[in-house]
């Protein structure tokens, strides 16, 4: 076989002038600006800014998303923050939770979700009330908010506390009404058999027979609230505290907003995290309003979106697929009805 050589390329004027001034001419070249602009816009949409705190993590803001990512010295992701949140998903050991008793799908995360005193802003870890509490927080083993929400789903045992209220366990969602229904209304309080007072005065009694029950919100208000510290509110919101209802929550309560509601089924969840607040339109009886809260998991053994709440179908928490799969994705009645999810 007879190789060929290619024709030498001849020297053309251009060449021969100097690197500077071919360079000078490419920037009066329209299409030449345009890629460098361009290139310029990709390294700003990944990083706004990075800085440093005392003890030598990075923080790196985000550009086009309110997170920011802290890594330690050897630049491993240690936490992600979010404006105007107080949830924090610290890297931890990986976890299993599982609910065999309705379904096979498990979800394994290395995400540890904890409140922060206050809500996250630029600058805050130079401030003496993140600092103190981050340190902390590092090195905290105890339980999660995704610990302490599969502590009420089936199987798990009884906890008691040192006055001997149970505050963990198996949680119904209601008594039996009208019709073989489950009722809701079903508040922390009504769980623990407990009276409570809020700010703003207002006192609430726990009624018998709703005891060990939560509905939807009373269940966020349980993990988030009455275990994890989150204030907790009644009646009128004022979005310092977690109100009552799931539609209060998600209009009216504090957080900052991952997924916008449009009235239809949400599709885009890349930008959630486990720990989030999810909002459903699940019962056509509501119209086109909130009327379903659970807290996002994240991705489980087949690939979904994993969503743990508490509803009548399942007459209580479940993570399982129980009446309806626990997953926002898909074409389950769930997924379907899936509409906004914020961050506290």
């Amino acid at each position: 076989m007879v190789r060929t050589q290619p024709p030498t390329a001849q020297p053309t004027a251009s060449d021969a002038q100097p690197p500077a001034d071919r360079l000078r001419k490419l920037w009066h070249r329209p299409t030449f600006l345009a890629a460098v602009l361009a290139l310029a816009l990709v390294a700003l949409a990944v990083v706004v800014f990075v800085v440093h705190d005392e003890d030598g993590h990075e923080f790196v803001r985000l550009a086009g998303t309110p997170r920011t990512i802290a890594r330690d010295a050897d630049g491993r992701t240690v936490a992600v923050l979010t404006e105007d949140a107080r949830t924090v998903v610290f890297t931890g050991p990986e976890r299993t939770f599982a609910e065999p008793a309705t379904t096979t799908a498990t979800v394994t995360t290395g995400a540890v979700v904890r409140l922060a005193p206050r809500p996250w802003h630029s600058g805050a870890q130079h401030e003496d009330w993140f600092t103190s509490w981050f340190s902390t927080a590092l090195t905290n083993r105890g339980p999660d908010v995704l610990d302490i929400a599969t502590q009420y789903v089936r199987g798990t045992a009884d906890r008691h506390d040192d006055n001997g209220i149970r505050y963990a366990g198996p949680a119904t969602y209601g008594p039996l009404g009208d019709g073989d229904e489950r009722q809701a209304t079903a508040d922390f309080n009504d769980y623990l058999g407990i009276g409570w007072t809020y700010p703003n005065g207002r006192h609430r009694e726990p009624r018998s027979d709703f005891y060990g029950s939560v509905d939807c919100s009373g269940f966020v208000r349980t993990v988030y609230g009455y275990r994890s510290g989150y204030p907790l509110e009644f009646k009128q919101p004022t979005g310092e505290g977690l109100p009552r209802r799931a539609v209060m929550m998600a209009e009216d309560g504090p957080g900052a907003r991952i997924v916008a509601n449009t009235h239809r089924q949400a599709s885009d969840l890349s930008a959630l995290q486990p720990g989030d607040l999810v909002f459903f339109d699940a019962s056509p009886d509501a119209g086109h309003r909130i009327d379903h809260v659970g807290i996002y998991l994240g991705i489980d053994s087949t690939g979904h979106h994993r969503f743990i709440s508490s509803r009548k179908t399942a007459n209580g928490p479940t993570m399982g697929d129980e009446g309806g799969t626990s997953l926002l994705d898909g074409s389950g009645l769930y997924a379907h009805a899936f509409r906004m999810a914020k961050r506290l």
